[in-house]
């Protein structure tokens, strides 16, 4: 029997309907859903469809950064002209996501929940600093994008809530930032390894290296090493020691685990050089 779709017109009674219905899914692009609902990894009663809900499709500007609605698409994310401009991390990975079909189909809010360790924006999201805003009947909670990623394809995310919003810090303190995928079956495939890196301090003082890598482990992770002082080579050779100590890939179709560290060494060397040589100070 093919589950039932629920349209709601407002947040509020996209989450009474959640709180209603425990076997209910929250349904936005439906590019992965659709998917794993056919292939018998998910089952629903329902489809909660909040793409009708005014607002959850805008980009709009906060106090620190940018909050984006869950149904933005990964193309807008792409090419919307304020989040290259704040944000040109951000833009780069999404512009990494499969190909303009999918892109043009799959939204922001649906990518995370998704929570697939091999996805390609979580890596800048978490090099970003971003927060996740859930929404559900007993209110509003944010949780961070460090705590959202929790396990193996397993999020953050509760029972009868939905993502309301995605908020990404816009800091004048990142003055350099790269993103890196690299896949073994096809450019359009999800990554065998990535790597986002942001480069923080004052013009002409870079101070701390944020890393992430994607791919590499259950979950996507986090790194931050000082790097005042030190030159490109030192640089990459403290992230490379630091990032081998994260790496946990798992097997399958797209390499073996050792495959995946080798090619985890290129994707940390090769954003790491790249942010380094784009930054202003340099």
């Amino acid at each position: 029997m093919s589950p039932r779709i629920l349209r709601p017109e407002s947040i509020a009674e996209a989450c009474d309907l959640l709180n209603q219905d425990g076997d209910a899914l929250v349904y936005g692009g439906g590019t992965a859903l659709q998917i794993l609902h056919k292939q018998g990894f998910l089952s629903a009663s329902s489809f909660v469809d909040i793409s009708g809900i005014p607002g959850l499709a805008d980009i709009s500007i906060i106090a620190d950064g940018l909050r984006i609605g869950p149904m933005v698409s990964i193309r807008h994310m792409e090419r919307d002209a304020m989040v290259k401009q704040s944000i040109p991390l951000a833009s780069a990975a999404y512009s990494k996501v499969a190909n303009p079909r999918i892109r043009n189909t799959a939204t922001v809010g649906g990518n995370i929940a998704h929570g697939d360790y091999r996805l390609d924006p979580p890596v800048a999201l978490l090099v970003l600093g971003a927060t996740i805003e859930l929404s559900s009947i007993g209110g509003i909670r944010r949780v961070s994008i460090e705590d959202f990623f929790v396990g193996f394809q397993v999020t953050e995310i509760k029972q009868g809530e939905l993502i309301t919003a995605v908020e990404i810090p816009v800091s004048n303190k990142i003055t350099a930032s790269n993103y890196v995928k690299l896949s073994s079956l096809s450019a359009n495939d999800w990554p065998s390894a990535s790597a986002a890196v942001a480069i923080i301090g004052n013009q002409g003082n870079p101070q701390t290296l944020r890393f992430a890598l994607g791919a590499l482990a259950p979950t996507p992770v986090l790194s931050t090493i000082e790097i005042s002082g030190l030159q490109e080579d030192e640089i990459i050779e403290a992230a490379l020691e630091q990032a081998m100590q994260m790496m946990d890939p798992l097997p399958d179709i797209r390499g073996g685990a050792e495959y995946k560290r080798k090619l985890g060494r290129v994707a940390v060397e090769d954003a790491v050089r790249n942010a380094w040589r784009s930054n202003p100070s340099e």
